[in-house]
């Protein structure tokens, strides 16, 4: 069976990708900061609830040694935890806001990964996910004719296309581990007041696709549901 860890898997495309997963067949151990919420989250869909906080070098810690005590090690990492950040116009935005989004977007991503790496070199088939956008695609966010192209969001826009880039720095580091990208697209969620026009299931296809591939599966690629998205 396949072991997969999601962070930020409470609510929203964490939870429905954990649904799917779980009922793909995965063994989904849920990671959620909120106690209380996590637990809840886990119970509903029959995961295992682990603490943990992206941004907290203990927490994360104590999430490993609880992941190493009971399942060893994990086959699937879905890095999906990230915040909006300040909706402040861009003159407004001081060095907290960016240090705060990018702590855990991006740094979360990283503190996570090399803790986890260990146990997903144990499996015979590791799979890195990394949940980014399409907001933080070059291309994408010089298109006006899409959503992403008429939106001013600096922090967020720029903490996402350091997930992408990190993304291939790390499928190009491990050749024992493929990594890839996903963007859900504009999704209904609590980040955009659920006004986007895909549902969760629409919004974590691009994820369950990358979390469920085989040996032969690609690394080092940006994904949407559609196919491959421009960098």
């Amino acid at each position: 069976m396949t072991t997969t860890f999601i962070t930020g898997a409470n609510k929203s495309l964490g939870y429905e990708t954990a649904r799917r997963l779980i009922e793909a067949g995965h063994a989904v151990i849920l990671g959620a900061r909120d106690p209380q919420r996590g637990q809840a989250a886990a119970d509903a869909l029959g995961a295992r609830f682990v603490q943990i906080d992206v941004t907290d070098d203990a927490s994360v810690s104590a999430a490993i040694a609880d992941v190493r005590a009971h399942e060893g090690s994990i086959d699937v990492l879905i890095n999906n935890a990230g915040i909006f950040g300040t909706h402040n116009a861009a003159d407004q935005i001081t060095a907290t806001d960016a240090s705060a989004v990018f702590e855990v977007n991006v740094v979360g991503i990283v503190r996570v990964t090399h803790a986890f790496l260990p146990l997903l070199r144990k499996s015979a088939n590791p799979v890195i996910v990394n949940v980014s956008s399409g907001m933080g695609s070059f291309a994408t966010t010089h298109d006006t004719e899409r959503v992403e192209g008429r939106a001013i969001a600096p922090l967020y826009t720029a903490s996402k296309a350091a997930v992408t880039m990190l993304t291939t720095q790390y499928a190009k580091s491990w050749p024992d581990v493929k990594v890839n990208a996903a963007d859900p697209g504009y999704t209904a969620t609590d980040f955009n007041g659920h006004s986007g026009p895909q549902t969760v299931t629409e919004g974590t296809d691009a994820i369950v696709e990358l979390a469920t591939i085989g040996t032969d599966g690609p690394t080092g690629t940006f994904r949407d549901r559609h196919g491959a998205m421009a960098w």
